[in-house]
């Protein structure tokens, strides 16, 4: 099947998730992973109405998508990918959003090179909750650290957090790790009720229907959308 088909199935099992745990098939949004794919498969999905979209490495998504933002006004870019912080300056001025802000100085590092384009640009924080082989903060001790730090960052807007499941065929394990960020999420915004925490980014192609059912708000599915990688 082509990518059309595949969105449309997606689409469909999104919004069938949402239903069955109660919840409006629009409040689960879809962001397109496209990392190995190439730019005319963008555009497909792209014609389709696809228009978020998720790329984790900077020089892939320089390379994939400079030549579509002007393009295509609608388009919205986040890196999911861990971020070195000697390339967030060339990622900026493409993304609409960080999802992978994992360490305190990688907010630092955002806050500093999006003031000096003039840019405000929405994060995510990342927790880690699975294996130790994920990204993420280690703790909420360390990710309230960098909530509080907010307050110097006047050109960060916090919209959520972020994890990744254990890649593993036991359900119990990828349901728990999608409850801790929940966890998270109800605490944050107990500590800072001012801040914007209701965005959980969290699932993927073999997971997001538990994702769903525990509060996700955006799934990140590549494979089920462009197919095998490239």
């Amino acid at each position: 099947m082509g990518i059309k088909e595949n969105l449309d199935r997606v689409l469909e099992e999104i919004a069938a998730a949402a239903r069955i745990s109660g919840r409006d098939a629009e409040s689960v949004k879809l962001l397109a992973v496209s990392k190995f794919h190439p730019q005319e498969a963008v555009r497909e999905a792209l014609s389709c109405g696809q228009f978020l979209f998720g790329e984790n490495r900077v020089q892939e998504a320089e390379l994939k998508f400079s030549g579509l933002n002007g393009e295509f006004p609608r388009l919205r870019l986040h890196l999911i990918g861990t971020l070195q912080r000697n390339k967030v300056k060339r990622i900026l001025p493409l993304v609409s959003c960080i999802q992978s802000l994992d360490r305190l100085e990688l907010l630092l590092e955002i806050e500093k090179r999006a003031a000096e384009c003039g840019k405000e640009i929405s994060v995510l924080f990342e927790l880690h909750t699975g294996e130790e082989s994920k990204s993420g903060y280690a703790d909420l001790s360390s990710l309230f650290a960098s909530i509080d730090a907010l307050e110097f960052c006047p050109h960060v807007r916090c919209r959520g957090l972020m994890t990744m499941a254990p890649f593993t065929e036991d359900e119990s394990a990828v349901r728990a790790s999608f409850q801790k960020l929940r966890a998270a999420q109800e605490e944050c915004g107990k500590r800072w009720p001012a801040l914007d925490f209701s965005e959980l980014s969290m699932g993927m192609s073999s997971d997001f229907r538990i994702a769903i059912e525990e509060g996700s708000t955006m799934v990140r599915i590549g494979t089920a959308v462009f197919g095998a990688r490239a």
